[in-house]
C-alpha cells in the first residue's frame, strides 16, 4: 500500500487548488494516478509543518506530519504546483 493519505474520490480538475486538487488526483483513473511515481521526484516544503521532503508520487503524505500533498500530471514537473489538502483532510476523509 502507498502513502497516498486517503481513499477520497471527489474533486475538481487538474488545475484546481488545495483540497480540491488532492481529491481530483485521488480519483483520477480510478485512483491509479495517485500512487503512480512522478516522472521526476520533486523537493518540496510541507505546507503543514514546513519540513522539506521528496514528493515521489502524485499524492503523498509528508513523512514528518502526514500532511497530504498532491500534484496533477499536467504540472508534474513544477514544484510550485504542489497543493496541500489542509490540516483536517484525514479527519474529513
Amino acid at each position: 500500500m502507498c502513502d497516498c493519505g486517503s481513499g477520497n474520490s471527489r474533486g475538481g480538475g487538474p488545475y484546481a487548488t488545495g483540497r480540491e486538487l488532492v481529491e481530483f488526483v485521488l480519483a483520477a483513473h480510478g485512483g491509479r494516478v495517485a500512487c503512480s511515481p512522478l516522472p521526476s521526484a520533486l523537493q518540496v516544503e510541507c505546507q503543514e509543518c514546513g519540513k522539506d521532503f521528496v514528493l515521489r508520487t502524485f499524492v503523498q503524505g509528508c513523512p514528518s506530519c502526514g500532511g497530504v500533498h498532491a500534484i496533477s500530471p499536467p504540472r508534474a514537473n513544477d514544484p510550485a504546483a504542489v497543493q496541500y489538502a489542509g490540516a483536517d483532510f484525514g479527519a474529513a476523509a
